[in-house]
């Protein structure tokens, strides 16, 4: 039977202010009514019953998940005393799931990601769960047919062809491939061979225990302790204890690119890993001078701007162009939009300055 995991532990200090130690990123409403967290049960509940699906998520944010995703019971959410990446993550979510369903393949996600339409993800996942039953020892994973070349994903580079189900193409990976350069990417796009890394998988948990026992045996030796402790009055000990010590390393360094077989789904969606405030964009129409505006704003001479803000918040612009103006409770963010990514070495400067509150 098919089981979800998904992954709800980051900080997304990218994010901030709107994300903050006590909201971060996943359980934030973006586009819609529905938070990114929610968004990505809502993706598998038409195949995995909630009942099969389990939630790893910081210790802290465990009230939160069960706030936002009441069909899931409480022994399904487990949380994390402290982060270890997603090696640690998911060989525990696997562990957990072998424990009480030694057959099963298991779809593990993102919480953070924005995916469109629903029923091409589905139907995607559908293809991948034949895979893993047909091919029980290959990893499967989902490659993003690349837009632009991005040089803050990773890379799949693909190799043949090995079936087409629903017109849906799977392929054997020839190698993962690190954040390239921007040259590096250019042909990387032209050459047709390369897909985005969406950190999407679908493995038998079998799998990828054996994976994890093969390439990193203290970590899978400490899930296994932990799964063995899941139904005794030592569950908390034993997880703070083994989670503690376990290395901190995700599944691409760990497994992904030392398998043997792995298999890439092509996907038919369009999918956001919502990275930085510039997603806005990508998820929510400009105006006629090209701002995306999710805020009470009223401008003069503003152009390319992105401006969010608490309801009832006023936001007013003159003579500025190409900024992030966002405001949030009781911190403002103004940003050169392309410095984004200096928002999370702001945050590492409001810790340094003993700015915490904000955070």
């Amino acid at each position: 039977m098919l089981h979800a995991l998904i992954m709800a532990g980051g900080g997304g200090t990218r994010f901030w202010p709107r994300s903050r130690q006590k909201r971060p990123k996943q359980f934030l409403t973006l586009m819609g009514d529905r938070s990114l967290l929610q968004m990505a049960l809502d993706r598998v509940e038409a195949q995995v019953p909630a009942e099969r699906s389990w939630v790893i998520t910081g210790d802290h944010y465990k009230e939160e998940v069960a706030k936002q995703l009441p069909t899931v019971s409480d022994d399904r959410i487990v949380g994390e005393p402290c982060g270890r990446d997603t090696a640690a993550c998911i060989g525990l979510g696997a562990a957990l799931i072998a424990r009480e369903d030694p057959a099963a393949v298991m779809l593990v996600m993102p919480a953070d990601h924005v995916i469109e339409p629903v029923q091409e993800f589905r139907r995607a996942a559908r293809v991948a769960e034949q895979m893993a039953e047909e091919h029980p020892a290959a990893l499967v994973t989902f490659g993003i047919t690349p837009t632009y070349p991005a040089t803050g994903y990773g890379y799949i580079h693909r190799g043949p062809e090995v079936t087409n189900r629903q017109g849906i193409s799977v392929f054997r990976v020839q190698a993962f491939r690190e954040k390239p350069a921007a040259d590096v990417a250019e042909r990387w796009v032209a050459s047709g061979e390369y897909f985005w890394n969406s950190g999407i998988f679908v493995w038998k948990a079998a799998t990828i225990l054996d994976a994890l026992r093969a390439n990193r045996p203290q970590l899978h030796a400490a899930v296994q302790r932990i799964a063995d402790a899941w139904p005794t009055p030592q569950r908390g000990e034993v997880l703070r204890r083994e989670y503690e010590s376990l290395e901190r390393i995700s599944i691409d360094y760990a497994v992904m690119e030392h398998a043997k077989e792995v298999l890439v789904v092509q996907a038919p969606f369009r999918w956001d890993d919502v990275g930085s405030w510039l997603a806005l964009e990508r998820m929510h129409p400009q105006d006629a001078d090209d701002n995306t505006v999710l805020a009470q704003h009223c401008g003069l001479r503003t152009q390319g701007c992105i401006i969010a803000a608490d309801a009832g918040h006023l936001v007013t612009t003159v003579g500025v162009s190409n900024l992030l103006i966002v405001q949030d409770g009781d911190a403002t963010l103004v940003a050169d939009r392309r410095d984004e990514a200096g928002v999370k070495q702001l945050v590492e400067l409001l810790k340094k300055k003993g700015l915490e509150k904000y955070l």
